[in-house]
């Protein structure tokens, strides 16, 4: 029960709603029953009556109810359809809604170990697998038990003996079936939940890698695999369907086998007696109640396994919580870091011990060879993991203490890899700057140099496709530029800003930068030696620890591993 804790919370939220669809279900379900019992005692009356029937017999009242019958349960069964149905899809969207608030706040520590298809399976199958729960488990369960207890009470009145037999056979097969086809559909279950999480994934990979998979000649292979994924997926719905239908074959047995167990029995009590079609036509009626009931728990194992993928997300303490107010009540920001450690899950160091002071205005630039710790550097700084030890202090409070909307205010990011949404040139600019007009727009990306954007028809309109594919490199960095700084942060952290540009664009942006950043504390990652000269502080890093820092022209006049660095980067 503690899988579907977080689901049973919703639904007492539309308890009202949910427990009228069981109720209408109830309805619809006895108005069949009353038409089919109706309808045989009906005839066999007739038929037993005869001729002499015609001046004897009220034909009407038993007409009458059979038509009412018939009406209470079409209009019964819709309105359970629309009620049972708004209900689910409405828990289900404050599910939807309630993980993915779960899952935001994970992203990027925890979320890290899964792919980006199989987020998305989970936040959108495997929560809509789990409407079985009250569609197909909950509401026909309620309803069986119920039909079971009115059909021995009413039938009871006419002659106990028969309807308790018939209550035994039905609480019997209420008993036996469902759990008997829990065991044998639990194993297909969850490979249907896994094989269509992994089927997507793949198709995913498949058609967003298509320009790699062409160029190495990997297409056929990789389809191949994506093949036999369908195949095993379809294998278990075969799998799966078969076992519905041997259900519904034993269903019908027990149900063929009771109906001639009630004529047998039936006709020791009720001789020439129309009262027993009544009893047979019941029997044959309220097997009608353990049909859905019968193959329901095929579907537990799915669902099983989708709430336990869906718990794995929600159920995830996030590495980093944010507190409710900030403390920082001043303008520019100041940083410190003293002996700050971190690594991630518990693998090696990424940082060691390290110390910074950046202070308000100064520009600083970080230097070092792949994997020494720059970017994981900016990460810590926004908060996106805390450290594992050591402190970071901007303007002198914590940064813990402060709360999300502040920190992000204030800083100002280009990651390596800068994503672009599958929108507008306007749309990915206001990201970072809802407030923008749209000539200031135009002017950041002329100061950028993607002035050749705006020349299309569209303009700002422009699309930009999935990850902005049309886009070159250097293009993409640009673009990331222009959304920091038009985003305007008291704080720059920048990663590689100038990486897959030529010399002249280079030095466009980094003189850019340096005019957009005068009066902000700037921290930049980079490789390339060009426009060293102008940081105030270069900070050059080696196993996850500065090792070095100070002035262009104070590190170059000596003997010290900057130097040595500043040569092996320039050859």
């Amino acid at each position: 029960m503690k899988l579907f804790r977080p689901l049973l919370a919703l639904f007492r939220l539309h308890a009202g709603r949910l427990t009228l669809g069981v109720l209408l279900a109830l309805t619809a379900l006895l108005a069949s029953m009353a038409l089919l019992t109706l309808s045989g005692w009906f005839l066999a009356a007739c038929s037993l009556a005869g001729a002499a029937g015609l001046y004897n017999f009220n034909y009407m009242l038993p007409a009458a109810g059979v038509r009412g019958a018939a009406i209470v349960r079409t209009v019964a069964r819709y309105a359970e359809r629309l009620v049972s149905h708004d209900g689910t899809f409405r828990i289900l969207e404050h599910l939807r809604v309630y993980t993915f608030s779960k899952l935001f706040p994970l992203s990027p520590g925890a979320l890290t170990r899964f792919r980006q298809g199989d987020l998305l399976n989970r936040l959108v199958a495997d929560v809509d697998t789990l409407d079985h729960l009250y569609l197909r488990l909950l509401s026909p369960l309620c309803g069986a038990l119920i039909a079971i207890a009115f059909v021995t009470l009413t039938l009871g009145w006419l002659n106990w003996p028969l309807a308790l037999m018939l209550s035994a056979v039905m609480l019997l097969t209420l008993l036996l079936l469902p759990p008997l086809f829990y065991r044998l559909g639990k194993k297909k279950g969850e490979a249907l939940t896994r094989l269509r999480a992994l089927y997507r994934s793949q198709l995913t990979a498949w058609l967003q890698g298509q320009a790699e998979l062409r160029i190495y000649g990997a297409a056929a292979r990789f389809r191949q695999q994506l093949d036999e994924t369908e195949s095993q997926w379809l294998s278990a719905q075969h799998a799966r369907a078969g076992l519905a239908g041997l259900s519904q074959a034993l269903l019908t047995m027990i149900t063929g086998t009771t109906a001639v167990l009630m004529l047998w029995f039936g006709a020791l009590f009720f001789h020439h007696d129309a009262v027993l079609a009544l009893f047979l036509f019941c029997a044959l009626a309220a097997f009608e109640a353990l049909a859905p009931v019968s193959g329901a728990f095929l579907h537990l194992g799915e669902v099983i396994t989708s709430a336990r993928r869906v718990n794995d997300i929600i159920m995830q303490k996030p590495a980093v919580v944010f507190p409710a107010a900030s403390c920082n009540q001043q303008t520019g920001i100041r940083i410190s870091l003293k002996n700050v450690s971190f690594s991630y899950d518990g693998s090696c160091p990424a940082l060691q011990k390290l110390s910074l002071d950046v202070a308000q205005g100064e520009h600083v630039a970080i230097l070092g060879s792949s994997g020494c710790g720059k970017s994981t550097l900016l990460q810590l700084l926004t908060r996106a993991w805390d450290p594992t030890d050591g402190e970071i202090n901007f303007n002198n409070h914590p940064l813990q203490m402060w709360d999300e909307a502040s920190l992000r205010r204030a800083t100002s990011m280009v990651t390596q890899r800068v994503h672009l949404f599958n929108a507008t040139l306007r749309d990915n600019l206001l990201i970072a700057a809802p407030h923008r007009r749209d000539q200031e727009l135009v002017d950041m990306l002329q100061k950028v140099g993607l002035a050749r954007l705006l020349s299309s028809e569209d303009k700002l309109d422009a699309w930009l496709g999935e990850g902005g594919r049309q886009l070159s490199g250097g293009e993409l960095r640009r673009l990331g530029l222009a959304r920091a700084l038009l985003h305007d942060g008291e704080l720059l952290l920048l990663d590689e800003p100038t990486e897959g540009l030529d010399a002249q664009t280079e030095q466009q942006i980094l003189a850019l930068l340096r005019e957009a950043a005068r009066g902000k504390a700037m921290v930049v990652v980079t490789h390339r030696p060009q426009g060293l000269q102008h940081f105030d502080k270069i900070c050059l890093m080696e196993n996850g620890a500065v090792i070095e820092q100070g002035s262009h022209v104070e590190l170059i006049s000596k003997n010290s591993r900057y130097s040595a660095f500043m040569q092996r980067i320039a050859l």
